[in-house]
C-alpha cells in the first residue's frame, strides 16, 4: 500500500529550518498505517529534507557549515546565466539531497532521541514550500 499526503511551509529562505516532525508524525497517524517506511521529498532545486538535533546551537553550526563550504557571495555560473543570484541555494540543495526517509512501528516514527526531520530553504528569498509525504507499507 502507498499513501501520499502534502505538507506546506512558508519559509524565510537564507537556510531556514523548519522541523516537520510533529507534520510528519500526524500525517503517519492519519494513515491509519502501522508500519512501513514514510518518505520525505521537498520538490524544487533550492531545497532539501534531512534529520538533525532542532535545538539553537547545532542550527547556528548548520547554517555556517553551508556559508563556509558553499558561500552565498561565491561568482556561480548558474548567477552568470540567470541572474537570481541563487547559485549557491542549488549547490547546497543538491549536497544535501532532497528527501529523507524514516521507518515507523505501530504508527510512530522510529527516530533517535534526538533526531528531527527538516525542511531546508536554501533560496536567497521566502518562498511557499511543498512538502510531499509518501508512506509505503506492505
Amino acid at each position: 500500500m502507498i499513501t501520499t499526503d502534502e505538507l506546506t511551509y512558508a519559509s524565510k529562505g537564507h537556510t531556514d529550518i523548519i522541523d516537520v516532525t510533529a507534520d510528519v508524525q500526524k500525517v503517519v497517524k492519519k494513515s491509519k498505517v502501522k508500519e512501513g517506511q514514510v518518505t520525505v521529498f521537498v520538490p524544487g532545486a533550492t531545497a532539501s529534507v534531512t534529520a538533525i538535533e532542532y535545538e539553537s546551537g547545532l542550527l547556528s553550526d548548520f547554517k555556517e557549515m553551508f556559508e563556509r563550504i558553499i558561500p552565498e557571495g561565491m561568482d556561480y555560473a548558474h548567477n552568470e546565466r540567470w541572474q537570481d543570484g541563487n547559485g549557491h541555494s542549488h549547490v547546497r540543495a543538491s549536497v544535501l539531497g532532497a528527501s529523507f526517509t524514516v521507518p515507523f512501528t505501530n504508527g510512530k516514527l522510529l527516530l533517535g532521541t534526538w533526531q528531527h526531520i527538516v525542511l531546508v530553504d536554501f533560496d536567497n528569498r521566502p518562498r511557499e514550500r511543498r512538502v510531499i509525504v509518501q508512506i509505503i507499507s506492505g
